[in-house]
């Protein structure tokens, strides 16, 4: 969730991700911190590089997890999280990252510790997810996937 804010943040976004205004904001932040503004030997250019590496990162992970961009990758999230079962799965700080047996790999944001554990300890683990961790956690799909043996 402190990557997401600090994104929106970043970009100005309040509320709601709409693509068209992230797709502004992003365009006057590249104009603004471009590396090839600065002359070398510009004591900014360095900072002009790491900052254009933060916005090109912040508008990607933005975009991808827009309702514009959920929604047009409904079908195939929901035909994965009813009929892939959950291959393996890992926690790092509030990333809950789950591969399924589709080889796709999706991460659920502002997973608590105790919610993992509670997974961890289920039972009927694609049913904890179903009625735990869907409905409540903004995700993406992730560039990784699950490698085939």
């Amino acid at each position: 969730m402190k990557r997401i804010n600090e994104y929106k943040k970043l970009f100005g976004v309040e509320k709601e991700i709409e693509l068209k205004a992230l797709k502004t904001s992003y365009r006057n932040l590249v104009k603004e911190w471009h590396p090839d503004k600065f002359q070398d030997g510009d004591e900014r250019q360095e900072e002009a590089e790491i900052i254009s590496r933060k916005i090109i990162d912040g508008y990607h992970f933005l975009v991808s997890i827009a309702p514009e961009t959920k929604a047009a990758n409904l079908e195939e999230y929901t035909e994965t999280i009813t009929n892939a079962g959950i291959a393996d799965f890992q926690h790092k700080g509030m990333v809950l990252e789950i591969s399924y047996l589709d080889g796709t790999t999706y991460e659920y944001f502002g997973v608590t510790r105790k919610v993992y554990i509670k997974m961890v300890n289920s039972d009927k683990l694609n049913r904890f997810a179903k009625r735990t961790i869907y409905p409540n956690y903004i995700y993406r799909k992730s560039k990784r996937a699950v490698e085939e043996v």
